[in-house]
């Protein structure tokens, strides 16, 4: 008998197995519906590498190789990772709930923040589900922006010593520290989180991070209707010649082009390849990408304004091993001499000199050693607003091009300025701040925007496309803003909605 051909029908295409595409399969699982989850690289093998710095952060042995270039054609290389999981394998796991207020227009120094068309409400529900899922440990009625909400699902993450310290400090400044929200699994049980300082960008050796493979795509592997491709990147989608729907996914794989019929595609391939897998798509009905009757394919790229901060103290040595654990929102909707929104500031994990010198290579090794292990290392995080030419485009070469502009720079700069008064006013001797500035591709978000009017969005509020009916976008390209929180929880809450729609449509 002859070897049987590969399946090339599904009633489901999936195209990324991050956050989103990770999520609405586990949602799928079970179901009437054949799902295939297309991941364009491979499962990270469980390593003791996963927790070397020099490996991660010097040889880059997980990292994306491909280069994207600037909006004015100079390469760099982007912090992206192509694995099962995608880019929650190496998130923080901070995984907050948008505020209430974020989901309506807010003023800010620099422009405003558009509304969603949903509201906190419609989406409340789905956060349950997503930290139940996602196993996050928190202590509600703390933070002072978070609101009414049920109890978290599991009990906040201790803060250590030096940050309990520091967090009574900043109490009897005024201040409202409160636990970050953490998605970690058994933490300081058998087999579990161990809480080590190799969580924050690295991935899991244990599986006990709250990452897309781990919560989403292992649990429903061994479901019949679920198939998961590695190593299969979607190269184009093909429409029927209405150009209404979707008719095939052209995807690459073991060396060939295969050509995948589906009833509805979901596209999660994070902000910046979903939308430049539309913009691939082109064809004689759409010819500036699909699904862009409103010239908003790419358009909007946002990333926070980002300051990694070190607090530093010649005569502390920094002993703690987890110090990701303090939130503080004072600064969240106004600052101390502005009534506009500054942003966010979380405690990080602990630095290492290799992390450093790949920014500045020049300045020795034992330098940087000495600097990380007497510093305690922070983020302050600020809303970046939509802008029009902000976007995702591709060069002639077929390459992703970044265009990209930060803005809202006045509230950030004062965030950081609020940061440091805070952190000397801790005894720390000197504060230094590093940002990625325009080459920023974390919290990536905002290229196929969502709402109600077909010619200022890309997708419906269930993140299907206005234009293909066929086609839906589940990642952070739906984002109309970007607020001032790790988008990973919105991620995953707007994905169980999106999923559970497709159930009832199936």
């Amino acid at each position: 008998m002859p070897a049987s051909l590969p399946k090339t029908h599904f009633d489901v295409i999936i195209i990324g197995s991050g956050a989103g595409g990770g999520t609405v399969a586990n949602v799928l699982a079970g179901q009437n519906a054949d799902v295939l989850l297309l991941e364009r690289g491979d499962f990270i093998p469980q390593e003791a590498a996963n927790r070397d710095p020099a490996v991660v952060w010097q040889e880059l042995r997980y990292r994306a190789k491909e280069m994207w270039v600037d909006g004015e054609g100079k390469e760099f290389l982007p912090y992206t990772h192509y694995c099962v999981g995608g880019n929650s394998k190496f998130w923080g796991s901070a995984l907050f709930r948008l505020r209430r207020e974020d989901f309506g227009a807010l003023e800010h120094v620099d422009g405003t923040s558009p509304a969603w068309p949903i509201d906190y409400d419609t989406l409340a529900p789905y956060y349950d589900r997503a930290e139940r899922m996602y196993h996050v440990h928190s202590e509600a009625g703390i933070d002072p922006t978070e609101g009414e909400r049920p109890p978290y699902p599991y009990a906040p993450i201790p803060h250590a010593p030096l940050m309990s310290s520091i967090v009574d400090r900043l109490r009897a400044q005024g201040l409202h520290p409160s636990h970050l929200p953490l998605g970690l699994i058994r933490p300081g049980e058998p087999g579990g989180c161990i809480l080590c300082d190799v969580c924050n960008s690295f991935p899991c050796q244990y599986h006990a991070k709250s990452d897309a493979e781990v919560c989403a795509v292992r649990p429903v592997m061994d479901q019949s209707n679920v198939t998961l491709w590695t190593n299969s990147y979607a190269e184009r989608l093909l429409t029927d010649p209405s150009g209404k729907r979707v008719e095939a996914v052209e995807v690459r794989r073991q060396g060939e082009l295969v050509r995948l019929t589906s009833s509805r595609v979901v596209v999660s391939c994070g902000a910046v390849n979903s939308a430049a897998l539309l913009l691939r798509s082109a064809n004689d009905k759409h010819p500036n990408g699909l699904a862009n009757s409103s010239g908003l394919v790419g358009r909007r790229y946002m990333a926070h304004l980002a300051t990694m901060m070190e607090a530093f103290h010649p005569f502390r040595v920094n002993t703690t091993v987890f110090q990701k654990t303090v939130a503080i929102n004072d600064f969240y909707f106004n600052g101390p001499d502005t009534p506009h929104p500054l942003g966010q500031i979380q405690s990080q994990g602990r630095a290492y000199g290799v992390q450093a010198k790949t920014v500045v290579p020049w300045i020795p090794m034992w330098v940087y050693d000495a600097w990380m292990s007497r510093a305690v290392d922070w983020l302050a995080m600020t809303e970046d607003l939509p802008r029009h030419d902000n976007r995702v485009a591709l060069d002639s070469n077929g390459r992703i091009q970044l265009h990209y502009q930060p803005n809202n720079v006045t509230a950030h700069k004062r965030l950081v300025k609020e940061l440091k008064r805070m952190l000397r006013s801790l005894g720390y001797w000197l504060v230094v701040g590093y940002s990625h500035n325009r080459s920023n591709t974390t919290h990536q978000c905002g290229t196929l925007c969502f709402g109600t009017d077909a010619t200022q969005s890309v997708l419906d509020p269930y993140c299907r496309s206005h234009d293909v009916e066929n086609l839906f976008v589940v990642d952070a390209s739906f984002f109309p803003s970007s607020a001032a929180v790790n988008p990973a929880l919105t991620i995953v809450a707007q994905a169980l909605r999106a999923a559970d729609h497709l159930v009832e449509t199936l």
